[in-house]
């Protein structure tokens, strides 16, 4: 089923379609053959600079949770083998802090209607009814609207694909991994199965699945995403700087 062949998502896409376009024309006495990419690039700046509020209540929100963490680690330990009490507890933990463990997640949720939309807007050879020339326009060579999977396995993939996407997938893995090392979790002593070495392996092997999924997406998604990433890991040193996490000590909680 095509979902975008629903009026008001139609009309949704064509919008973007005609402010992509648009934008892409100002920019082209300044860009030239690369004013598509320049304005995927302005669209992904002005979609963080409107989420830099929702980016502060995150760091507060990960302030919040190294705080609780102590508590929560005692509550675990005194509940570990009973589960409904320990979901009650934790529960009731977050309540009196007037948080929740799903705080912060709201920039990732934010822009994930952002990257549906490029998505479509570089797959799809008909909007609205009328011709895609998005899928005209390249970065230095390589066409906006191709995967790196696709291009390879579709036979399409040429020096210039290589070259865009392995700037763009090298500067992905080199923010992964600054933020692995700049963001580490403390080590805590815990026998919880979060704190496993499988379990730490997997959650630092996270970091690198936005370049994994890049490779898998169309041209000015990975471009958005390579932005995106940056932004958020400086961002993320800032607010760090601003609202650091407190070693606190092991809290007893009371049953």
């Amino acid at each position: 089923m095509d979902f975008f062949a629903f009026p008001p998502l139609a009309a949704l896409l064509d919008a973007a379609y005609g402010a992509l376009a648009g934008l892409s024309s100002l920019l082209e006495p300044l860009a030239g053959g690369a004013a598509s990419a320049a304005a995927v690039i302005l669209v992904t700046l002005l979609v963080r600079a409107l989420l830099i509020p929702v980016g502060i209540s995150q760091a507060k929100a990960e302030q919040t949770r190294a705080r609780l963490a102590p508590k929560l680690r005692e509550i675990q330990r005194r509940h570990k083998k009973n589960p409904e009490r320990l979901q009650r507890e934790t529960l009731a933990l977050y309540r009196a802090e007037n948080t929740s463990p799903f705080a912060g997640m709201l920039p990732v949720l934010a822009q994930a209607p952002v990257v549906g939309i490029l998505y479509t807007l570089f797959i799809r050879p008909e909007i609205a009814g009328h011709p895609n020339e998005l899928l005209t326009h390249d970065l230095f060579g390589a066409p906006l609207g191709t995967s790196l999977v696709s291009a390879i396995f579709g036979g399409t993939a040429t020096p210039a694909t290589f070259l865009v996407f392995g700037v763009l997938l090298a500067i992905m893995i080199a923010v992964a991994e600054v933020t692995r090392r700049v963001f580490r979790p403390a080590p805590v002593e815990d026998d919880s199965p979060l704190n496993s070495p499988a379990m730490l392996r997997m959650m630092s092997a996270l970091h690198y699945l936005t370049a994994v999924f890049a490779a898998f997406v169309p041209l000015a998604a990975a471009l958005y995403l390579t932005v995106t990433v940056v932004w958020t890991l400086a961002q993320r040193a800032i607010l760090r700087r601003r609202y650091p996490l407190k070693v606190a000590t092991p809290a007893r909680v009371t049953a």
